[in-house]
């Protein structure tokens, strides 16, 4: 798993790269992130399958913050980011988000 920032200097913005490896997916057809930049959608962020089996997708957040965030696989199964900047409790028994820092 691996979070790639590329931070923009036209306008106050880091483009964030999110990637599983295949071994992560474990043979899941669709692959998502869901976080606080999406309401928590499980539809929202889709990430799209690589020919190595990985699946991966980029987006847009503002610098300056922190952001929650976990995949869900096959719409159902929520992993964190084993490469997450940091981990906060999620407050759903026992759970714990990814945080990506700005």
């Amino acid at each position: 798993m691996a979070v790639a920032k590329q931070f923009l200097k036209s306008k106050p913005v880091a483009k964030v790269t999110f990637e599983l490896p295949a071994e992560a997916v474990n043979g899941a057809k669709t692959v998502a992130v869901a976080g606080e930049f999406n309401n928590w959608d499980v539809a929202a962020q889709a990430l799209k399958k690589q020919k190595d089996g990985s699946y991966k997708t980029t987006v847009e957040l503002p610098v300056g913050g922190e952001y929650q965030y976990r995949y869900i696989l096959d719409g159902t199964k929520w992993e964190n980011d084993w490469a997450a900047d940091k981990y906060v409790a999620s407050g759903i028994s026992g759970e714990e988000n990814s945080v990506v820092v700005l």
